[in-house]
């Protein structure tokens, strides 16, 4: 049996008690199941950003893709995954101990990609890795976040959601430091300036090694069973019946905004192409960007978190998408230099840590705790088709004008939307649109 198996989760504050816990103890505002998450996140977000960091930079400037071309890739982060995040949910929902099961399929699947980067030398064939690779991560999406929100009381989500992002984004500010070194151990300069391919061979490797460790904590200690996930169902509901989730008010308006805000939200491997294309910057330190990100994010996480739970995560949710904003007008404004890279950078972390784990637990507050998995991919999809969507939308409007025309249309495009989702995601006066 796993170590994880014997181990219950947090008691709840309420009448009942998880399993394996003591009759009326306190539960934790963060539980042991949601630092365990965190920790499997951490691991393989290392793994997955040291791909992720230098993968942009090698296909433009090694193999020569376009700027449309590599929307079309990158949309591929977000487009598959997204087909198969739904199903990823829907599974979680009906099998015994469903929610880690697919979870643990959806890592191993990404892990089981890392190597295979090592034997892809076309575009397509990378395509085709980073395909299977967001397969893996569409499937573990919504039964983590479940997981999360079922090992946490409801007053305190905000703040789980919060700590587990800051976890995740810790390994998201490592994984380009790992990638950065072991480029330079590897020796040689970077494919971009006409060196050797060997340097990204050894991030390739040494990442599938890394997410292989995380595949291993999940198993080993993350718990089976989580206080609201319910024994499998002799007749399984059908999709059609997830997709029923969407009569609920507040999931329907929520998932409404997030779509609206995805379809104006510029994927980040273009934000820091544009940074880089500003200052000038040499192919070298292009990978450390995304640390200025991260490193926004793991310290905002947890406050903004709380901070949601104080004053409603449906109101913080579109005031992420404003700071985005402002980070696009000064992208866009006159002045440059380090300091407006810096403040870019902030404000682009900031987006994420008022957003991210924000709309997850504003999703779990809209749906049943049975349908909780579907429910949150439900959100989830919506959201990452429309951010698919817009990648491919941006790589087109940057070939044909430009990237700072691209990107003040985009701008324009999400002031509206948060000024809509804003009015829209008001705090519900109708007891009925908040699930029992």
């Amino acid at each position: 049996m796993y170590l994880a198996d014997r181990r219950g989760t947090t008691a709840p504050a309420s009448a009942a008690a998880a399993p394996g816990t003591r009759p009326g103890r306190r539960a934790a505002a963060v539980p042991g199941t949601v630092l365990a998450l965190g920790a499997v996140s951490l691991i393989t977000d290392v793994s997955s950003e040291m791909v992720s960091a230098v993968l942009p930079l090698y296909l433009l400037t090694g193999l020569g893709l376009s700027p449309l071309g590599f929307g079309v890739l990158d949309g591929l982060n977000n487009g598959v995954g997204a087909l198969v995040r739904l199903a990823g949910g829907h599974l979680a929902d009906r099998g015994r101990s469903g929610h880690k099961t697919v979870a643990a399929v959806g890592y191993g699947l990404s892990a089981l990609c890392k190597p295979l980067l090592l034997l892809a030398h076309t575009v397509p064939l990378i395509g085709a890795v980073i395909a299977v690779d967001r397969t893996g991560k569409g499937l573990r999406t919504a039964p983590r976040d479940a997981m999360i929100s079922l090992a946490t009381e409801p007053e305190h989500r905000g703040r789980a959601f919060g700590v587990h992002r800051a976890m995740d984004t810790a390994g998201a500010l490592l994984g380009p430091l790992v990638a950065f070194a072991v480029l330079r151990l590897a020796g040689g300069p970077l494919l971009a300036d006409g060196g050797e391919k060997g340097g990204y061979d050894a991030v390739f490797a040494v990442s599938g090694c890394v997410a292989a460790l995380g595949v291993l904590v999940l198993l080993l200690f993350v718990p089976g069973r989580q206080r609201g996930e319910r024994a499998p169902s002799p007749a399984p509901a059908s999709l059609r019946d997830a997709f029923a989730l969407l009569r609920l008010p507040a999931l329907r308006r929520l998932t409404v905004c997030a779509v609206l805000l995805g379809l104006t939200t510029v994927s980040d491997s273009f934000l820091y192409l544009l940074l880089q294309r500003r200052l000038g910057l040499s192919a070298q330190w292009f990978p450390l960007l995304p640390l200025g990100t991260a490193a926004a994010f793991l310290l905002l996480a947890v406050p903004l978190g709380a901070l949601a739970d104080r004053i409603g995560r449906r109101r913080l949710f579109p005031a992420g998408h404003g700071l985005l904003l402002l980070a696009y007008g000064l992208l866009l404004g006159p002045v440059s230099g380090d300091a407006v890279a810096v403040c870019v950078l902030l404000l682009h972390g900031a987006f994420y840590a008022s957003t991210d784990g924000v709309l997850a637990a504003a999703a779990a507050d809209a749906v049943p705790e049975g349908q909780r998995g579907a429910g949150l991919a439900l959100v989830g999809t919506g959201q990452a088709l429309a951010r698919f969507a817009c990648s491919l939308a941006f790589g087109a409007a940057w070939s044909a004008a430009g990237g700072t025309t691209a990107l003040a249309w985009s701008a324009g495009a999400l002031a509206l939307c948060v000024a809509g989702a804003a009015y829209v995601l008001r705090e519900p006066r109708d007891p009925s649109e908040v699930p029992s």
